[in-house]
Formats: structure tokens, C-alpha cells, sequence
């Protein structure tokens, strides 16, 4: 075995990077990382009618986003065929493949035989080459596939680092097509040889592709080839229980990045959902590849829970600098109709607001009326703007305007509070509420004398009607 661990991540460019993709190239590049060893980025683009630059590019757009590097790639299976190829052929000269020119109508009623009988359809090797065998005539109207020799008894068998022992019966494997009609490569095929000459140490993939392993397992042995380890990690539902679907639930990695999720909140969130470290759940991706053992991964699947990503993306809010969530939010802010984000100091607006939210468009709602005034609700007007708010509003103004420039603080205008309150004979509550209501057009604001005093007095007494 290499003595270099070498990890990859080999998605298909036909469509979204799903967030079960995303969590195996994390699981990938974490043990690399871990490991000391490389992660390889593989575009398996042989589907030529469904393999799409748009796809390929969500791709990378989206390993990106969440900060997974890789050592090496992105490597293009269409870049390859001339490798494969020649593997085809010396298989070929070995004897372990062979050509078939069976026809679509002869595949079909194999396989309608099979349906009758109730089993699954399996081709029946009329064109396998063995000894004593006399094969058909070639016909002259069929271009011939190329199909792998399959061994006919025994097991093939691994230790799955997830799953455990897996054992499958060869006789249930099919002579697999590694070549179309046209020459063109199989996905399964491609696979081995990628795997192959890139060193692959360990396979770390969904467990869709277990049933993948037994025919991958048997075409590097026809090579020489060294076994890699695979890992088979358990797929990911909805929080109802059934697989994801594009239909129903947000399944691409940029639909949570619409939604206001930081990246290192959505890979923290990941990693938790089917591996465990005692009792941590927030942790940072140093963290993570520190404590990553594919032991710990849970063979069964994981559930998607959206409370619990927001709860770990409200803690990642919390200790992200303050400057980088201003970046972050520039453009949520514009699509909010905000044209010059940079006209303020966002910088203490966000250290005051950003324990309130637990998403990046809620962080920038909550800045929304430092820019400028909101429109209050009916139901807020109707709970706290009385009749004598007006006039009261216009007293504390006054108040207002007789604090220095200077002296323009929380703490400052914090200390005008009660004494206003007990000439007027009121709780708090009846000023805080429609202050908040007159200055910034929301009653939901944090404390009603730091939003003041990061207005700005001018500002202030702008929204109130009355000049400094």
C-alpha cells in the first residue's frame, strides 16, 4: 500500500454539488489532512450527454465557498480517454476482456426471461470466450461493446472502515461493459484506472456506490493493481426521514449560502451529522481534523436538522470577526436596496446586533435601519404609539438635543432615561417603545440607547422631527 495517504473527491458535473457530496469531500479532505497525506479533486465527466460546463463550475464554485482545498485537480475523466483506452486493449490481449456484439433486442429478452423468472437481469456471457467453447458468428451489422471476465465462484470481500466486512457473491456479478459501441469508456471502469494511476490510498464515498466495490475490486486485481480501503458513509435525510430531494428540500450547498449560512458553520454542522466527538458540537475545522477518525462514523443515516444547522450558524455569527461579516453582508444589502453599504461604520453595529440572528440575512435586516428608517408594523403602531406619544417623543427630544456632541453616548443618554420617566410618571417601556418606533421604524431593536448613540446625534433628531 502507498505509504502516502492519498484521498479523493470525484463528483459528477451533472447538475448542483449536493450537501451529501459536500460532506463526503469534507470526510475526504479531513483524513487526508489528518493523515498528512493528499486530497485529489476528480471531475467524472464521461456522461457526455448529461455532463455540463454550468455543472462543473457549481462544482468548484462550491468547493470554494466552503474552503475545501485539494492538493491536486481538478482532474477531467473526458481528458483521459486515451489512458483508458489503452487499458481496454491490454486487458483484452490479457484475456480478462472480451468483445460482445450482442444485439438491443437480444439484451431485452434476456432480460424479459429474467422478469419472468423473478430475478434480476444478468447477461448470460454467450460471448465469453472459454475454453471449449464455440462463440456465435460475428454479425456484421453490430459494433461490439467491451465487457469485463467477472470470476464465475468465490467471494469478494472487503473491510468496509465504515460498514465493516462485506462479502458479495461473485456468481451475482455481471460481466461488466467497460466500453460502449462507440469506444467511449464506462463510469466503473474509469473509475479503477483513476484510482489506480492517481494512488487512491482510501475511497471515502456514499453507499450507493457499495454495490460498485465488488466489480471496481475485481478489474485492479486483473491489473496488478494495489487495493485502496473504502469507507462507505451512510446517506443523508430529510428531517422526515426519506431521502433528500431537490423537490423539497435545500440540497445544493448554494441554496444554504442564500440562506445566510457561513461556510465554517455549514461544514462544522456536516461533519457532526454522522460522526461524533463525545459530546461537541461546535467546533472548528482544526478541530475537526485533529479529532477525525473514520471509526466514529456512523453506519447509519443521518438526519437533516435545520434548527440545529441555524443554532451552530448563530455561533459561528458570534465568533467571526466583525469586519468579515460586514464583507459578507455588503451584498445582502444591496439587494435590499442599500446602494453604498460602506457609507457607515458597520463595523460596532454589527458587535451590537449580530447575537440577535442566527443567519447572515437576518444580520443584515438587523442593520437595515442604521441606513435608514423602517416602516412599523400596524400591529406595532396599534401596541405601543398612544396618543400622547407625539408630544412625549417631541419632550425627549428636547432632552436630546441639550447633550453635547461629545458627549453623545450610550451611557450618557442611558442616564436621561429614568429621570425623564419619573417626571412623566411612566415605565421605561412607554419610551423605549415608540422612541424605537419613531427612530428607527421597528420596536425590535437591542438596547433602544446604543442604537442612538451609533445613529449619531444628528441622525437622531433628523428621524425625530427636530434639528440639532
Amino acid at each position: 500500500m502507498n505509504s502516502t495517504v492519498r484521498t479523493r473527491f470525484a463528483p459528477s458535473p451533472t447538475g448542483f454539488l449536493h450537501i451529501g457530496g459536500v460532506r463526503t469531500a469534507l470526510y475526504s479532505w479531513a483524513y487526508a489532512r489528518k493523515m498528512g497525506g493528499k486530497f485529489i479533486l476528480r471531475i467524472e465527466d464521461t456522461d457526455l450527454e448529461r455532463s455540463t460546463p454550468e455543472s462543473v463550475k457549481a462544482i468548484l464554485d462550491g468547493m470554494a465557498w466552503v474552503g475545501l482545498d485539494y492538493d491536486e485537480g481538478p482532474f477531467y475523466q473526458t481528458h483521459r480517454f486515451d489512458r483508458y483506452k489503452e487499458i481496454i486493449q491490454k486487458l483484452l490481449d490479457e484475456g480478462a476482456a472480451y468483445y460482445c456484439y450482442c444485439s438491443k433486442e437480444e439484451l431485452e429478452k434476456m432480460r424479459q426471461k429474467a422478469e419472468a423468472q423473478g430475478g434480476g437481469f444478468t447477461y448470460d456471457r454467450r460471448w465469453r470466450p472459454e475454453a471449449g467453447k464455440r462463440l456465435p458468428e460475428i454479425p456484421a451489422d453490430i459494433q461490439p461493446v467491451v465487457r469485463f471476465k467477472m470470476p464465475l465462484d468465490g467471494t469478494t470481500s472487503w473491510h468496509d472502515l465504515v460498514k465493516g466486512e462485506i462479502s458479495i457473491n461473485n456468481s451475482e456479478l455481471d460481466d461488466l461493459i467497460i466500453a460502449r459501441a462507440d469506444g467511449s469508456p464506462t463510469y466503473n471502469f474509469c473509475v479503477v484506472v483513476d484510482d489506480w494511476d492517481m494512488g487512491i490510498t482510501q475511497v471515502i464515498r456514499g453507499d450507493d456506490h457499495v454495490n460498485n466495490t465488488p466489480k471496481q475490486i475485481n478489474i485492479l486485481q486483473a491489473l496488478g493493481a494495489e487495493i485502496p480501503q473504502y469507507a462507505h458513509l451512510p446517506m443523508i435525510l430529510n428531517e422526515s426521514g426519506a431521502k433528500m430531494s431537490k423537490r423539497r428540500d435545500a440540497v445544493s450547498v448554494v441554496d444554504y449560502d442564500r440562506q445566510g449560512i457561513l461556510p465554517a458553520a455549514m461544514l462544522n454542522y456536516l461533519a457532526r451529522l454522522g460522526w461524533g466527538h463525545g459530546d461537541d458540537e461546535y467546533f472548528t475545522m482544526q478541530q475537526f481534523v485533529e479529532w477525525f477518525d473514520l471509526k466514529a462514523v456512523s453506519p447509519a443515516s443521518g438526519r437533516f436538522n435545520r434548527e440545529k444547522l441555524l443554532w451552530l450558524n448563530a455561533q459561528h455569527i458570534k465568533d467571526t470577526d466583525n469586519g468579515e461579516l460586514a464583507k459578507l453582508i455588503s451584498g445582502r444589502l444591496k439587494e435590499k436596496g442599500i446602494e453604498n453599504p460602506d457609507s457607515i461604520d458597520l463595523v460596532p453595529i454589527i458587535q451590537l446586533v449580530k447575537e440577535r440572528v442566527q443567519d447572515l440575512n437576518a444580520l443584515a435586516d438587523e442593520c437595515l435601519y442604521f441606513y435608514r428608517k423602517s416602516t412599523p408594523t400596524a400591529e406595532e403602531t396599534a401596541k405601543h404609539w398612544d396618543e400622547d406619544a407625539p408630544n412625549r417623543m417631541n419632550r425627549f427630544a428636547t432632552l436630546l438635543q441639550g447633550l453635547p456632541e461629545n458627549d453623545w453616548t450610550a451611557d450618557n443618554i442611558h442616564a436621561l432615561f429614568k429621570p425623564f420617566c419619573d417626571t412623566e410618571g411612566i415605565k421605561m417601556g412607554k419610551l423605549g417603545m415608540p422612541l424605537r418606533l419613531l427612530v428607527c421604524g421597528t420596536a425590535k431593536t437591542p438596547s433602544i440607547d446604543a442604537v442612538l448613540a451609533l445613529l449619531g446625534k444628528d441622525e437622531v433628531l433628523k428621524r425625530m422631527g427636530v434639528s440639532g
